[in-house]
């Protein structure tokens, strides 16, 4: 399958080319960087040594880079995917989009907290998170890829809200990333000085990624639901650690809360359940495409809290778009992703 990438040096893309290079039936035709075109990929990411020897090209040239491929990975941010996949909409080719612009059902939405009318707000997409769209990615033809906060907020909760388990409106999400999630540019939030010995949150109330976790838990228990979301910067390069709290309905047993959970992800690949009681950490998925889910039962507030752990780069990202690119082309879904994590 011949595949691009549209924007391959940031942490993303560069993760996008690690992962794909070992993809038996993936052969990467085209990628590309502004900042960097006309260099090789080692030359800025010397971990890619011997393993990529592609020149990156111009941004300029990604329609016909499109023209010449069957699958287009964008790993851009907001404001970009949309404007190609309006470009080359009359190709035969599938878009997975790593940015925000085909994430939302609702293009006004996406206006709302993006600050830019959407361009392609017409085009047929799928919400890129295997675990729940499965089905619908086989025949897509663009995949918006989940977020990586949305990722660990919504494979926590979905078994809750799926079953109707969890009071409505009483659905609230602390989560806390590595600096990497921020990128590679630099700025004083992700300067080594600033950010050492220290942890912060940010976007309190009025984080981008609200709707989209708003948009998939009303959707999966059909009602709608308002989401209190925190995130929170870590000192550390690699991983999301999501505390995810709901009120549970009266009457709900613990076993309910079990059996939801183990109903849910029977046979997910990618979901390892630690079960009751169980503490997720970080460094135990890092490097994977795994998201470790533990949770714990408040009798005395009658809340049930759920934490969840991802390496934002993988699952929370490149991993999650290659994920869907083996369902979408037929091919088992672990192909390429099915390495252990690293550890320590």
């Amino acid at each position: 399958m011949k595949v691009s990438i549209i924007g391959a040096t940031g942490y993303v893309g560069a993760e996008l080319l690690r992962i794909l290079t070992a993809h038996p039936q993936a052969e990467i035709v085209h990628i590309t960087s502004e900042s960097h075109a006309g260099e090789v990929a080692a030359a800025v990411y010397p971990h890619l040594r011997g393993c990529c020897p592609l020149v990156l090209e111009p941004m300029a040239a990604a329609a016909d880079i499109a023209a010449d491929s069957e699958v287009l990975f964008v790993a851009l941010p907001h404001g970009h995917a949309m404007k190609l996949g309006k470009a080359v909409a009359h190709l035969p080719l599938r878009i997975i989009d790593l940015g925000a612009d085909y994430r939302f059902a609702d293009p006004a939405v996406y206006a709302q907290w993006y600050g830019l009318p959407h361009e392609h707000g017409d085009a047929a997409r799928v919400y890129g998170l295997a675990e729940w769209q499965r089905e619908a990615i086989r025949t897509a033809k663009i995949i918006g890829n989940a977020g990586c906060y949305p990722t660990a907020g919504i494979l926590a909760l979905m078994p809750l809200v799926r079953a109707g388990l969890v009071q409505r409106g009483s659905i609230i999400i602390d989560a806390a990333s590595g600096v990497s999630g921020a990128g590679r540019a630099a700025t004083a939030a992700n300067h080594f000085p600033e950010l050492y010995d220290s942890f912060k949150a940010y976007g309190v109330a009025g984080h981008r990624h609200t709707p989209e976790i708003e948009q998939a838990l009303s959707q999966l228990s059909g009602e709608e639901q308002v989401v209190s979301f925190t995130p929170h910067l870590l000192p550390m390069v690699r991983g999301i650690l999501a505390t995810c709290y709901a009120a549970l309905r009266p009457g709900v047993s613990a076993d309910e809360v079990d059996e939801a959970f183990t109903a849910c992800y029977a046979g997910e690949p990618f979901i390892r359940l630690l079960g009751r009681n169980g503490y997720p950490a970080t460094k135990a998925v890092r490097g994977s495409n795994f998201c470790d889910i533990g949770w714990h039962l408040d009798p005395r507030t009658g809340r049930v809290v759920v934490l969840s752990a991802i390496d934002n780069l993988v699952k929370g990202a490149a991993g999650q778009a290659v994920q869907n690119f083996n369902i979408a082309c037929g091919f088992a879904e672990d192909t390429a992703l099915d390495a252990i994590p690293l550890y320590p």
